[in-house]
């Protein structure tokens, strides 16, 4: 066999393999999240987590000029040549994107690690929805002592990363696996165009840097900030990932945190009544803190002046992305994690 067949015939036999892989999640969740991942992202951390920027996004940045250089240099090889080229990088990198995070995909689902149901009634999803509000409500009122003034948050974003460490670390005296060692949270170099993308953060799997969009607005970022560190921790999925960032946010016992995690989780919970019911998502919308309705339109606005095409296609690639990374819901995944909450808090104070 030729050798420039060899790596592209390797990406089928990975594809192939994570197939099977998906049949044994209790031997990825041993061997691999629990055995080999965490030295790895441990190592990663270590070395680059001390640097005051994204390295990863300096290494995305010159592997995205080497790409046009390449092209151009090889304009005139023929379509064939540069194909087998372009899917043997793909091999490699899909390869090294496994080993270095993606394996965290197939290991075992957080509902069965903390025994959490994942169905609920309308009555429970009421009763959660009502006591998120007077947590919220209560909270944005400790912080402006108004409640028609939307909560801002004073920190720095370094403050932030720093401050997020204490909600992690009060969470895993209660769950040992929610541990969180090594820091390496950054200021996303991409900001700009990850906010006409539409993400608000994300994590490198090369590099287990917890990128967040510096543009978002404050009150986002500490839940924001909370969510991508769960993610380097090995929690693959977007909706465990935001339950995970809920609890760290809230059970920090700065009010900031608290705030940004309970309105943000409202957030999602209101969603969710628009479409079960708009009656009752009016009635509710009655009973929230005006202060904190300013903030969902700060959000709102934000988004909305930045929203082109580009996010658009950015939204389809990444949810066909989540999808093949079993994810079958793609982007409503995020939303999964109201699953979660309801049952979770059922036998639980909020």
């Amino acid at each position: 066999m030729k050798r420039k067949y060899i790596l592209p015939l390797l990406l089928i036999v990975q594809v192939i393999g994570l197939k099977i892989l998906l049949f044994f999640p209790g031997f990825v969740e041993k061997y691999y999240s629990n055995g080999v991942y965490p030295i790895v992202s441990g190592f990663s951390r270590k070395v680059l987590g001390w640097l005051p920027f994204s390295f990863g996004d300096v290494l995305y940045a010159i592997l995205i000029l080497w790409g046009f250089y390449w092209f151009y240099q090889n304009r005139k090889v023929s379509w064939k040549t540069k194909a087998l080229s372009v899917v043997s990088l793909l091999s490699v990198a899909y390869f090294i994107f496994h080993v270095l995070w993606a394996f965290n995909y197939y290991r075992l689902p957080l509902f069965e690690k903390m025994n959490i149901q994942t169905r609920y009634t309308d009555a429970q999803l009421l009763d959660f929805t009502q006591k998120l509000i007077l947590k919220t409500n209560q909270t944005q009122w400790e912080i402006t002592q108004d409640n028609a003034k939307k909560v801002s948050v004073p920190y720095s974003q370094k403050q932030i990363f720093d401050t997020a460490l204490a909600g992690y670390s009060k969470l895993s005296r209660e769950y040992a696996f929610f541990t969180y060692k090594t820091p390496s949270q950054k200021t996303s170099l991409f900001s700009y165009p990850l906010t006409y993308m539409g993400f608000g953060g994300y994590l490198n799997p090369f590099t287990n840097e917890a990128q967040v969009n510096g543009m978002i607005p404050r009150y986002n970022f500490p839940s924001t900030a909370c969510h991508e560190m769960s993610h380097q921790m090995g929690f693959s999925s977007e909706s465990e990932a935001n339950f995970i960032g809920f609890l760290a946010s809230t059970k920090n016992d700065d009010l900031y945190f608290k705030y940004s995690g309970y309105s943000h989780a409202l957030r999602y919970c209101l969603s969710n009544w628009e479409i079960r019911d708009p009656k009752t998502l009016k009635q509710l919308l009655k009973t929230i803190h005006p202060g904190v309705l300013k903030n969902y339109k700060e959000s709102k606005d934000f988004w909305e002046n930045h929203q082109t095409f580009i996010e658009t296609g950015f939204h389809i690639f990444y949810d066909n992305f989540l999808k093949l990374n079993q994810q079958k819901d793609g982007l409503e995944s995020y939303s999964k994690f109201v699953d979660l909450m309801v049952n979770y808090y059922q036998d639980r104070p909020l």
